[in-house]
């Protein structure tokens, strides 16, 4: 496996982002960006979400379609990534355009987007590189492990759709999961 290179990219409110203790951390969440490319998942991630904190949603790392990994949130910070999980997780970014842009449509649920080897390549360098530094890191889950929560379909208020799919049916857990030395967490 070739050595992980990421690049710093932190995001305008990381220092205002709860600090932690890194030893906390037992659990890698995989998500997928559902947004056409890095660029627009910057946007989305810059944005104010909580105006008393002055911070929004991330992930802590961003695995672009090519296998480029950059870090928008140290591991000291909490990033607001999954609902419940957050003080205990790293959150991990692929792009992927999953439903983009119809996410709650209930008739544009499916997730057809593969993940390129190049960037399950570097999520297995990624997940190595944070097993030797985060020594607790054990676990591993999806977004749609672990928020099942189901919404109005946009389209039509009678019919729930998932309130989150990523990373989606196209993921590749049985080969990340041979790879990463982690135990997948399925509440």
């Amino acid at each position: 496996m070739p050595p992980l290179n990421f690049a710093l990219a932190p995001l305008p409110y990381e220092t205002r982002l709860e600090a932690r203790d890194p030893a906390a951390i037992d659990l890698a969440v995989i998500h997928c960006t559902e947004l056409p490319e890095l660029a627009t998942a910057r946007e989305y991630g810059e944005r104010v979400l909580y105006p008393a904190s002055g911070t929004g949603n991330s992930g802590h790392y961003y695995i672009d379609r090519d296998g480029a990994v950059l870090r928008y949130v140290a591991d000291e910070r909490i990033a607001h990534h999954v609902r419940g999980y957050n003080p205990r997780s790293v959150g991990i970014e692929l792009v992927n355009t999953g439903r983009y842009p119809h996410w709650l449509d209930s008739r544009h649920q499916a997730m057809d987007e593969p993940y390129p080897a190049a960037q399950i390549d570097a999520l297995l360098a990624l997940l190595a590189d944070l097993r030797a530094r985060l020594p607790s890191l054990r676990w591993i889950a999806g977004h749609e492990d672990l928020d099942t929560a189901t919404v109005e379909a946009s389209d039509d208020p009678a019919v729930q759709v998932p309130r989150k799919r990523d990373p989606g049916p196209r993921f590749p857990w049985p080969q990340v999961l041979a790879g990463c030395g982690l135990e997948r967490l399925q509440p």
